[in-house]
């Protein structure tokens, strides 16, 4: 993963775990997204602690983040280095700003 992010301690004095995100930034106009065997698998042993985050790069300009939690569902085969993913997919399955929780 790329950022370590530790939520803000809970009202009752609980600290929450700390979020896990990958951020892949695609430039505008394309339509994969290529994610490694080790990113999914990660995703899928870490469940709510993994955050998959999707920036869209226009040039100078930006679109998101976007906050996609539980982003996989299957292990890739063993042989299987990486997987392309439809961005519109995965968009499909985001928040558009941080979640609060």
């Amino acid at each position: 993963w790329d950022i370590t992010a530790r939520p803000p301690v809970k009202p009752d004095g609980a600290l929450p775990q700390d979020r896990h995100i990958e951020v892949k930034g695609r430039a505008k106009g394309h339509d994969v997204i290529t994610v490694s065997r080790n990113e999914i698998l990660y995703a899928l042993n870490q469940a709510d602690k993994f955050w998959l985050t999707i920036v869209i790069v226009d040039g100078d300009s930006y679109e998101g983040p976007y906050y996609v939690k539980n982003p996989f569902t299957t292990e890739p085969d063993f042989g299987v280095p990486s997987v392309n993913y439809e961005l519109k997919y995965l968009l499909s399955k985001a928040e558009p700003q941080e979640p609060s929780g």
